[in-house]
Parts: structure tokens; sequence; C-alpha cells
């Protein structure tokens, strides 16, 4: 049931994202740096974040510095991505987390311990939690853009 309602925002992530050009989905619409496509270029790299790496113990593998003192670098739209490209990556990233939920238990520890033990039922509503806020930032910046509402 958890990874069905996660699978949900995650559609409705990238459904925001079709029919819009690169210019339209990385328009700043409000104050913050946010936009369309850095929303889903965060939240695939939150995706590597707590089932790869901190979940299952792999290595942390971002394209940037450990000390990389920009908090919001992975909301950053560079000039070479695209929506096919970042698109590309949320969707690898969730094939990722999804093979690893599947081999393991609700109960299940995770590997990584840096910030306390939790469990993979705890990773999978905080998940839940973390898409479906930017998929409500993703509603908002998508009217803003071209009037489309839905979900």
């Amino acid at each position: 049931m958890l990874s069905a309602f996660l699978d949900r925002y995650r559609e409705t992530i990238l459904w925001k994202l079709e029919g819009l050009t690169k210019e339209q989905a990385s328009a700043r619409l409000v104050p913050s740096a946010t936009t369309l496509l850095g929303i889903v270029k965060h939240l695939a790299y939150v995706e590597r974040g707590w089932f790869p790496i901190y979940f299952a113990g792999g290595p942390p593998n971002y394209p940037w510095a450990e000390d990389e003192p920009d908090q919001d670098i992975d909301f950053r739209v560079s000039a070479t991505d695209t929506i096919e490209s970042v698109g590309r990556l949320y969707q690898e990233e969730i094939a990722r987390s999804r093979e690893i939920v599947t081999g393991a238990s609700l109960d299940d520890l995770s590997k990584e311990q840096n910030r306390g033990p939790r469990t993979l039922r705890w990773i999978m509503v905080h998940m839940i939690e973390e898409t479906a806020r930017h998929a409500g930032h993703a509603d908002i910046l998508r009217e803003l853009t071209d009037g489309a509402i839905g979900q």
C-alpha cells in the first residue's frame, strides 16, 4: 500500500512536465529558485539519498562535492539538463528504489546510521510526505505556467 501511494505521487510529478518546453519547466515563477524541472531533479536525488545510499548503505554518489555549500544544489537546472534527461534520471532512481524496496521488509533498518536507524516503513512514509509536498508545489507552478490544473 505504501508503494502504491508513493508511486501515485511519483507519476504526478512526471505528469506535471508533460507538454512543456525546457524554458517553461525551468522558469522561476516564485521568489525561491524552485522550478518544475528543479523539483524533479531534487526528487531524483532524494530517491537516491534515502533508498540506495541511506537505507541500502551504498556510497554517497552525488554529482557535487560532499562539502558543497549550496543547500539547493539538487534543485539547480544546468544548461545541459533537459526535460528528457531529468525525467530519465528520476525514473532510473525510482526503478532503483523499487528494486531495493521489493527485496526488503518494512521493519528492516537502514544500513547507514548517521541520522539514526530508520525502518524502511519510516523511509517510505517520509518519501510519500516529501514527494506529495513537492507535487503540491508542482501543481502551483504548472498552473502559473500555462493554467493547467489537476491532481
